[in-house]
């Protein structure tokens, strides 16, 4: 219970009035109204006036929560003596228990430099003026995954609209590529989920492929890299399916620092950034991952952008303080199992 009310207090700090907007702004678009966006490219500005660019002694850097947030407090230990090698400050990890806490974090002025779950990423960027530069990746570009829709290679559907009428499995209601972003992405393809097909659960993007490898879905919307791995350990055989529709590349968390960083420090953050290679133990824990790729967030997070909008997922206040609530029922879940499963042992 204590947990939940410290997650709602962080989202009702953000219903409050803001202490300061940009002033004289001739753009502000989607943020909120203490940041501005002249150059139109979705992410705050730098202060105009000197005297509001921070350059702090000491950096604070963060990764998205996670199950055990000490597991990458370690994995990055080598990044963050690069960062602070590059600009000669001390930099500290500071963990957070959940999405909403982090973007307070940020928006407070107690996060300078972070990465941010892909989702989350938004309500960074438009309420805590965080300026998103990168994702793991490799010399190919940054880490990522498509939607990919599959059918059997000996059936007669060739296009998004020959499924009118067919078996279509989704994964599960609240899944991103197998669910919400083929409701936001199908239409424009001339396919309404619902509408054009009745959309069959699964319960897992194995179960669809298998499904449809099987004969028993005409086609199924799943994650490319799910799709890939079944193939590499030979569970489908890929020559017997085919691809007829592949989504832009989504992203995975973003990197990024506080609009508000003295300009001078934001070049020695992104030389950072840039000129890092992930050691052995790193690259093994991001899934071969050995760079930050460079990466904008007006064009690599559209796609998740255009999800969000046709899922009716808000990157205001109200949207984040609905993440804060999620964020804390969750631990409250988890908490119970503990107890409960501490008591069943005693």
């Amino acid at each position: 219970m204590k947990t939940s009310v410290k997650g709602l207090l962080i989202a009702s700090s953000l219903l409050l009035p803001t202490v300061a907007s940009a002033s004289e702004c001739v753009n502000r678009g989607v943020l909120d109204n203490r940041y501005c966006d002249e150059n139109q490219d979705l992410v705050a500005d730098s202060p105009k006036n000197a005297d509001e660019w921070i350059d702090p002694s000491t950096l604070v850097f963060t990764y998205t929560p996670v199950e055990d947030p000490a597991l990458y407090k370690d994995a990055f230990a080598d990044f963050q003596a690069h960062l602070s090698k590059i600009t000669g400050k001390r930099v500290i990890y500071y963990t957070v228990h959940s999405n909403s806490a982090q973007v307070e974090a940020m928006r407070s002025g107690r996060l300078h430099v972070a990465g941010f779950s892909t989702g989350p990423t938004g309500y960074a960027v438009n309420l805590a003026g965080y300026v998103p530069i990168a994702v793991k990746g490799d010399e190919k570009g940054f880490q990522g995954y498509n939607l990919i829709t599959i059918v059997r290679k000996d059936s007669d559907i060739d296009s998004m609209t020959d499924l009118k009428g067919k078996k279509v499995a989704h994964t599960s209601a609240s899944s991103n590529s197998g669910n919400l972003a083929p409701r936001a992405l199908f239409p424009e393809k001339g396919l309404v989920p619902d509408q054009d097909y009745k959309v069959l659960y699964s319960g897992k993007h194995d179960q669809s492929i298998l499904g449809v490898y099987n004969g028993d879905y005409d086609a199924a919307p799943v994650a490319s890299d799910v799709y890939d791995r079944m193939v590499a350990a030979g569970r489908v055989d890929d020559s017997e399916l085919k691809v007829i529709y592949r989504s832009p590349r989504f992203p995975t968390s973003a990197f990024g620092y506080a609009y508000n960083l003295k300009p001078e420090l934001v070049k020695k953050i992104e030389e950072a950034f840039f000129s890092y290679r992930f050691t052995p133990e790193m690259s093994a824990a991001f899934k071969g991952a050995d760079r930050f790729s460079p990466i904008t967030y007006k064009e690599e997070w559209g796609v998740i952008r255009d999800i969000a909008h046709a899922t009716g997922t808000a990157y205001t206040k109200t949207g984040l303080k609905k993440l804060a609530e999620k964020d804390a029922a969750k631990r409250a879940k988890k908490k119970a199992a503990e107890l409960a499963k501490q008591a069943k042992i005693q």
